[in-house]
């Protein structure tokens, strides 16, 4: 029999609220797999899934919450079986080799070490040509003693590590359709929130590529955690925007505007904060006094996963989760419509909101934002 042997790394922190974590990584990666036929099981310390399919390895590589995992042979707690199920393992071209054994079940007569010398010393016999080196060795054999059985695999496949999506709650999480936002979305998933993601259109200024562009986003963002999309209609706003807010304005102003309704939408799925791809002084909206403007219209926290993150490192995240490749399909970003040539990047707080009350925008843009929330159209993905 072989098995997938799935390990965690910030979870085993967790102490007394451990199976809580536990149990959602458990919940997410049977949502996964569900189509192959087979579940998860909970064993001491790790999670064991008992099949050798590959399809079940490519969901393990995407599930946020384990640090590594690997296809094990499963055999008894019979140390001769043990020695002999080491040597089979032990690929045919290994010149030199290292055993490495976690023994959990403490009623085992043999401790880690004595393992390690004992099928150490079976495979020396049997194998001509082959010796120890425990500093570099072209093959580890790892051996784990568990309650039940014992688990032994020769590499270690790297996931996500982080905690479980969906442990920490729901967020919202703005989407442009650039490079930035969807790490945005994939970072916060990897500390255990459920994603909800918005974006904002101008049916006049987007093509349908755009639209199908953000699905794509939204689709392999759902990869690692299943998604919803709301995308909602922000042309006639931007329209009021235009015609009532001065050019070197308008980008701030947009901003908040999509900050409300974002926090309307969070109303609605009961969400506990809003996300963004900003990166500090990246652009001229992502500036320290510009950013505290735009943050101030949410009445929930903002949380900025990339604030401290340059454009390659962004890029590199991109690239690893495979968002990069649809990111820098050609878009239409609704925020630059009729902006000033150089707009403001040190905008005050109070300049901002006596310009939305003295032009009269702020006497009909709740009106106009919770009609384009209720006119959004909402996407399942995962």
């Amino acid at each position: 029999m072989r098995a997938y042997v799935i390990h965690y790394g910030e979870i085993a922190l967790k102490g007394k609220n451990r199976e809580v974590f536990e149990r959602k990584l458990i919940e997410n990666i049977n949502r996964k797999i569900w189509e192959i036929g087979v579940k998860v099981k909970r064993r001491f310390g790790r999670l064991v899934i008992y099949a050798d399919d590959q399809r079940i390895a490519e969901k393990l590589k995407k599930t946020p919450g384990i640090k590594y995992f690997a296809l094990a042979e499963v055999c008894d707690l019979d140390i001769d079986e043990i020695k002999k199920k080491a040597l089979e393992t032990l690929p045919r071209k290994t010149k030199t080799f290292k055993i490495e054994t976690k023994r959990s079940n403490k009623n085992f007569p043999y401790t880690s070490i004595e393992i390690n010398r004992v099928v150490g010393e079976y495979i020396l016999k049997r194998r001509d040509g082959i010796r120890v080196d425990l500093n570099n060795p072209d093959t580890k054999i790892f051996i784990e003693i568990c309650e039940k059985e014992c688990f032994i695999y020769t590499s270690k496949i790297p996931s996500i590590g982080g905690l479980p999506a969906g442990v920490a709650g729901k967020v919202i999480s703005l989407i442009s359709g650039g490079i930035d936002s969807p790490v945005s979305a994939f970072m916060i998933m990897k500390r255990g929130c459920e994603v909800i993601a918005v974006h904002f259109f101008n049916s006049t200024l987007h093509s349908p590529e755009v639209r199908e562009k953000i699905k794509m986003i939204a689709e392999k963002l759902s990869e690692f955690h299943e998604i919803r999309l709301y995308m909602v209609p922000f042309e006639d706003i931007q329209k009021e925007i235009i015609r009532l807010i001065p050019s070197k304005y308008r980008m701030v102003v947009y901003r908040r505007s999509m900050m409300r309704m974002a926090n309307i939408i969070a109303e609605k799925e009961d969400a506990k904060a809003i996300v963004t791809g900003d990166s500090l002084s990246q652009v001229a909206s992502q500036t320290l006094d510009n950013l505290n403007v735009i943050y101030n219209a949410s009445s929930l926290p903002v949380l900025s996963p990339l604030i401290g993150m340059d454009k390659e490192e962004i890029i590199e995240v991109a690239k690893k989760i495979g968002t990069y490749e649809i990111s820098i399909l050609p878009y239409e970003d609704c925020c630059s419509l009729m902006i000033a040539k150089h707009p403001e990047t040190r905008a005050k707080l109070n300049e901002i909101l006596r310009i939305e009350s003295s032009s009269g925008f702020s006497k009909n843009c709740d009106k106009l934002e919770r009609e384009a929330v209720e006119k959004s159209e909402i996407f399942e993905f995962g």
